[in-house]
């Protein structure tokens, strides 16, 4: 099968300081898939990007909450909601993008997280699925009918665009290389292609590609 053509789309998912090891939110390993995905988009016509992006008083952040720690649960939007570490703050070296990943051919970059009163973790729709990021309407927009997604983190942000894609119609692919966990629980990144497999959106290496 020749997975790529001029109708597919890399999603590049949150690649950003504060999600690498060092960062205020760290992925274990998060900074290995740079390599990965910048060899990736040597192969796509349309690179598009999504970006966390959150004002300082994000009803996310632990810090918003007296007497919170990260790890605990609130209700945010009407939504349970896990309480982070400050992290991609607007204007924040740690929510600009790794500086290693190569943005040269980005077509797009879609912000999310801005509401304060809600989380974002698809690229698509905040997680209430009240405010939509407008990039479901520029990939049709633009020919795309297969998206390949990968990025950070694997088991929120990478696997909420996922679903959302494929909801939306894309034949949807997850580069399972090209992404890692936050893994709060040992086993929640397989747990997350397993929720993506039981949809029908298909697990690929970058060397299927």
């Amino acid at each position: 099968m020749k997975w790529i053509n001029d109708s597919s789309a890399l999603l590049i998912v949150d690649v950003q300081n504060d999600f690498i090891p060092g960062g205020e939110l760290a992925v274990r390993e998060g900074d290995q898939i740079v390599s990965v995905i910048n060899e990736l988009q040597n192969k796509f016509k349309h690179l598009i990007a999504t970006q966390d992006f959150h004002p300082d008083d994000h009803g996310s952040f632990a810090a918003n909450h007296p007497n919170r720690k990260p790890g605990e649960f609130v209700e945010l939007a009407g939504l349970t909601q896990i309480l982070w570490p400050v992290h991609c703050v607007q204007g924040t070296i740690g929510a600009s993008f790794h500086p290693d990943l190569n943005q040269s051919q980005w077509k797009a970059i879609f912000q999310k997280g801005k509401n304060p009163e809600v989380d974002s973790y698809s690229g698509f729709f905040d997680n209430a699925r009240r405010g939509d990021t407008g990039l479901g309407d520029y990939l049709k927009s633009i020919g795309v009918e297969r998206v390949f997604v990968c990025g950070l983190a694997l088991d929120y942000c990478v696997k909420f665009t996922a679903l959302d894609a494929k909801s939306l119609g894309f034949e949807t692919f997850l580069i399972a290389d090209a992404t890692r966990a936050v893994n709060l629980n040992p086993d929640d990144g397989e747990l997350a292609i397993a929720e993506m497999e039981a949809v029908g959106i298909g697990i690929l290496t970058s060397k299927d590609l």
